[in-house]
């Protein structure tokens, strides 16, 4: 999606945003509040709470510029068992055993 299109849509959500806050559609203007964040690449920070009653952790791309230090995106973790590979001699690469 590009910016321009993302802004336009960001701005028709701010609109119904203001329609249903004023007419005491919290609920609704919430739901919108989250998906304008969304576009925006600005995620909330309250966890949610799944069907089994567990916690959920939404992990996305952090905006353009936002990595970094100091910065609140969590970090991708590898799977569960996962090894970090060893990294390949280059000095005796191509060279034939037993010399």
């Amino acid at each position: 999606m590009s910016s321009r299109s993302n802004h336009v849509k960001i701005v028709a959500l701010e609109k119904q945003m203001a329609q249903a806050a004023e007419a005491m559609d919290f609920e609704a203007a919430t739901r919108l509040r989250d998906e304008i964040a969304h576009l925006r690449g600005e995620m909330p920070e309250v966890p949610k709470v799944d069907d089994e009653g567990g916690f959920t952790t939404t992990v996305s791309q952090p905006p353009p510029g936002a990595m970094g230090l100091g910065t609140n995106v969590p970090v991708r973790q590898p799977p569960k068992g996962w090894v970090k590979p060893k990294k390949p001699d280059f000095m005796t690469k191509g060279k034939p055993k037993g010399r």
